[in-house]
Parts: C-alpha cells; structure tokens; sequence
C-alpha cells in the first residue's frame, strides 16, 4: 500500500544551506527519527515462519543512480551516526556505488530504504518495495505551488513524500503516524539542526 503527503520545504531547504550537504543527509536523518518512533517499519515479513522480524538496528539503504544503473547502497547501524558522520557515508558510498566498487557488505542487509528521486525532476512515484523489507520512503523534487497558510494563498517550496509499506506488518494508522513523524522531521528547524 502507498500513502504520501505534500509539505513545506523551507526549513529543509535552509538546513541543507547551514549543513553545507546535499538533502539525502536531511531526508535520511528524518526517517532514522520515524524509524525509532515506529519501529514496526523496520522489519521483514519471513512467510516461511509466518511471523515477524524486527531489526534492532537500521540499516538504512538508499538509492543511487549509476552509470550502470540503480544501486541500493547500504549504512550499517545509520541510527547511531551523528548527522556530519551519516553525511560523510552517504557520500562516500554514493561515490563508491559510482565507480561500481561497493563491496558486498554494502549493498545487501538493508532494513528500510529511502529513495529521493527529486533530482529526475518528478514531482512524486510510488516506491516499489527492496524485498525482503516492509517499507520504502519516496521523496519528489521541490517546486514552487500555491500554498494556503491562515487563510492566504502564496507561492511556497513544496515537496511530496510518499511510503510504500506491507499492511502485513502495520495497519495504514500506523503507516501515516510513520509518515507525518517523518514530514515534521523535515518542517522543524529544531529538529533538521539537532545531531549536526
């Protein structure tokens, strides 16, 4: 099942300037906030077993376009990292999937995966599930929309971000606290500037 939801990208946009990083530091950090508060999306359904297996640790995959096509590289342990190291192993993993020189460490094992498919210049998709995981986040590109704020319309950044989930693991309450925890993630400047 996939649910999304448009939000303002201001702060997003500032804390990206004050960090000095691209978005997927950002983007990542609010789903690793989403992920503690909802642990039910950090997990795997084993069918053979017929139950659920939850991972106390994340490890975050994230999508990343190559070359030679789409990668999922993965950050081991992603919740434990502050947001300059989490900045650091996205980079450094993305320049890695790049010259096709991930090891096979990173690329497998991952728990939840983030895919931000904004810089293709669409506006939203509907993230298709990296098996065996139970849930995937999709973030769009940021434009300029009309936008009602107390009752005026003016032209704001917006993004729209969108998850995909197995309703085998949570129920869609679940699924949207999961996704409006992750939104307030990405609209509060307090928390897009904690763990730098």
């Amino acid at each position: 099942m996939t649910i999304w939801a448009d939000t303002e990208a201001d702060s997003l946009l500032a804390a990206r300037a004050a960090h000095g990083t691209g978005l997927l530091p950002l983007l990542a950090r609010a789903c690793l906030e989403a992920l503690a508060a909802f642990p039910e999306l950090n997990c795997r359904v084993d069918a053979g077993r017929q139950e659920l297996v939850r991972f106390p640790q994340v490890h975050l995959g994230f999508a990343a376009q190559t070359d030679h096509g789409l990668v999922v590289p993965v950050v081991r342990d992603a919740a434990g990292l502050c947001m300059g190291d989490l900045a650091s192993e996205l980079g450094r993993l993305t320049a890695l999937a790049r010259r096709g020189t991930l090891s096979s460490e990173h690329l497998t094992g991952g728990t939840f995966t983030l895919n931000n498919y904004g810089g293709f210049g669409v506006d939203g998709a509907t993230p298709i599930l990296n098996h065996p995981q139970a849930a995937m986040i999709g973030v769009g590109r940021i434009t300029d929309r009309p936008w009602a704020r107390e009752g005026r319309v003016e032209v704001r950044k917006v993004v729209n971000v969108s998850l995909t989930f197995d309703h085998r693991v949570c129920d869609g309450g679940t699924a949207a606290g999961f996704l409006r925890h992750v939104i307030e993630g990405l609209t509060s400047a307090e928390r897009l500037n904690r763990g730098s």
